[in-house]
């Protein structure tokens, strides 16, 4: 049903559904190695197909954005126990401190917290706290994130904790779905292209009633060869 269909493992053996960073380098790949000779391609994944735009360079993808689909901050499709329609700026105590969450699907889960001191957060410490939290009963990705101005997020890797992986360097779904909590949180505006600030790169991200686009940058770091 599309022009690939991509399966994503995580570190601890598990299966993701969807990572837009993921998605995106797939799609490098595919193109960079002549499997997929389009600019316009469409991959599957766990949460559905999901449409690229790739911009080359010399040859070589440089850029690769993705359509990421319809993000919703409803509980029913966030596997939560908390029993409110829309978790927004909704309070949750975890290890003995009340947080204030919003939650968002992105066809994974994400529970953002918004810190006015995004390098001061023990992740390693917090992190597997809310990963396990009973309220997310198949457990959450969590985003520690400081809006920096209207336009610009910062969401450094030490703030992403993403279920079955602990710390990344970056987190696709992760940055949409901090953009969609800064919007749904009256903090950025939707509809406009917001900076988040990752220790693997910045991506852009753009938020609106249809859909949540990201875009970024796609280089190649090394390649490896197997035996079966």
């Amino acid at each position: 049903i599309a022009d690939a269909k991509m399966r994503i493992f995580n570190r601890d053996g598990s299966e993701g559904q969807i990572a837009g960073n993921c998605v995106r380098c797939v799609g490098k790949y595919l193109y960079d190695n002549k499997i997929v000779k389009k600019e316009s391609m469409t991959i599957e994944t766990g949460s559905g197909v999901r449409s690229l735009e790739l911009y080359t360079r010399n040859g070589k993808v440089s850029t690769v954005s993705v359509n990421m689909g319809k993000a919703s901050v409803l509980s029913k499709n966030i596997a939560t126990t908390i029993s409110a329609e829309r978790i927004i700026n909704h309070p949750l105590t975890v290890g003995g401190k009340e947080y204030k969450i919003t939650c968002v699907s992105m066809g994974n889960p994400h529970c953002v917290v918004f810190t006015d001191y995004v390098d001061g957060v023990d992740i390693k410490k917090i992190g597997p706290m809310f990963e396990n939290a009973p309220e997310f009963p198949e457990r959450i990705n969590t985003e520690f994130i400081r809006v920096v101005n209207p336009t610009t997020i910062k969401m450094r890797v030490m703030r992403v904790y993403e279920r079955g992986n602990g710390e990344t360097y970056g987190c696709g779904t992760g940055a949409c779905a901090a953009v969609v909590a800064a919007v749904e949180n009256g903090i950025c505006k939707m509809g406009e292209d917001i900076t988040v600030k990752l220790r693997g790169g910045d991506l852009i991200v753009n938020y609106t009633d249809d859909c949540v686009t990201l875009t970024g940058d796609a280089e190649l770091i090394y390649q490896g060869y197997y035996k079966d």
